[in-house]
């Protein structure tokens, strides 16, 4: 049911607040923003479901806004990293308590970042109608199609989440999970600081000097960004940012000769504040400038005991029915090979008695991989 009446609202609302859970989902557009476009809100119990409509004229959306955010009942999502963005933005508040099945189907050997229509399949046996996943939901009117599918992201959602909290409670993993969603409680990761920004945009062979002067322009980048409502990467795209930071540029005739940078941007006012800040990259003291994260350059030597220490993961894994991403990520095993003492995930908690002292053991040579056809096991050295 579309809902464009603010009292129909706050009748769902506050009767889905006594609920044990909410499913929850949004539909929104950005391609041509900075800022995403709120257009639809799902929110769905065991007894109802409604789409909510925020481009309705008047509409009243502060009862969903006390559901989501000041409410103690659990808000049931998948993959919620963006729907907690948008509604953070719309809230300056965080959603809470959240669930995340996406990351429950992790841990409960699903596969790495299952998809929303994977989980129905296999799940509940049922299949989506994707034809309307490619919609502008900005435009109005909706169709009934369009509205039936966006109420099947949260009314399938419901037995999902059942079904993987019985299946978490059975194998006593409900830990790893609530472990996993910990970072929803972070306000940081929807407010991120802009100076922090640069680490995303990826250089080749990075050096501390061309870091520096990444971390400024990025930051302004960001900034014009915002201001403007534009994407990011109609301002400057990362790989001219790239190219920027590791040449430094230092006039407006250099800054051209960038790939996509044009003469209107170089020589006019966003091409002079980007060589000003280019210029206060340059100036910073050698030892105030960034240094590059270990593991971002290709590690020589290691790539043997990286590649058994992948086929590891991926057996214990197997075994024991959880996606590797939840265990380590390459860059983790990179420093697993080369370090001593690495500081990573894998090496605490749950995941080194899965994974971490085996590979620990691996790389001591205590244990050894043997290959039976097509099938890998565990040896002694």
């Amino acid at each position: 049911m579309l809902v464009t009446d603010s009292q129909e609202v706050k009748r769902f609302c506050d009767a889905a607040a006594s609920a044990d859970f909410v499913t929850v989902d949004t539909e929104f557009v950005r391609e041509k923003t900075y800022w995403p476009q709120l257009c639809l809100i799902q929110i769905g119990t065991d007894r109802e479901a409604i789409a909510v409509d925020p481009l309705e004229n008047g509409i009243d959306l502060q009862p969903v806004w006390d559901l989501l955010v000041d409410s103690p009942v659990l808000k049931v999502m998948h993959s919620a990293s963006q729907d907690m963005q948008i509604i953070f933005n719309e809230t300056g508040k965080l959603i809470a308590p959240v669930f995340d099945t996406q990351i429950a189907a992790m841990v409960c050997g699903f596969g790495d970042q299952p998809a929303y229509a994977t989980l129905v399949q296999r799940i509940l046996n049922e299949s989506i109608d994707k034809r309307s996943q490619a919609t502008d939901w900005s435009r109005r009117p909706l169709t009934e199609p369009q509205i039936e599918y966006a109420l099947g992201d949260v009314t399938y959602l419901v037995h999902i989440y059942e079904h993987l909290q019985n299946k978490l409670q059975q194998s006593k993993r409900t830990e790893w999970a609530d472990e996993e969603m910990r970072h929803f409680k972070d306000s940081e990761t929807y407010d991120p600081d802009p100076r922090e920004l640069w680490r995303k945009v990826r250089l080749r062979r990075p050096n501390p000097r061309a870091l520096a002067v990444l971390r400024e322009i990025t930051e302004w980048r960001e900034l014009t960004a915002k201001k403007r409502n534009l994407p990011k990467g109609w301002v400057v795209r990362d790989e001219a940012l790239a190219e920027i930071a590791l040449n430094g540029p230092t006039s407006p005739e250099s800054l051209e000769r960038v790939r996509g940078i044009n003469e209107r941007f170089a020589f006019g006012k966003d091409g002079k504040q980007l060589l000003e800040r280019v210029k206060a990259g340059l100036d910073v003291p050698d030892e105030e400038c960034p240094q590059p994260e270990q593991g971002e350059a290709p590690i020589r030597g290691h790539e043997t005991l990286v590649a058994l220490l992948q086929a590891l993961l991926r057996l214990r894994c197997d075994e024991n029915g959880i996606a590797a991403q939840l265990i380590a990520n390459r860059k983790e095993l990179d420093l697993l090979a080369t370090e001593d003492k690495p500081d990573i995930r894998a090496l605490s908690g749950w995941r080194r008695e899965i994974f971490g002292e085996d590979a620990l053991a691996l790389k001591r040579g205590e244990i050894a991989l043997a290959v039976d056809g097509l099938s890998v096991r565990v040896v002694p050295a």
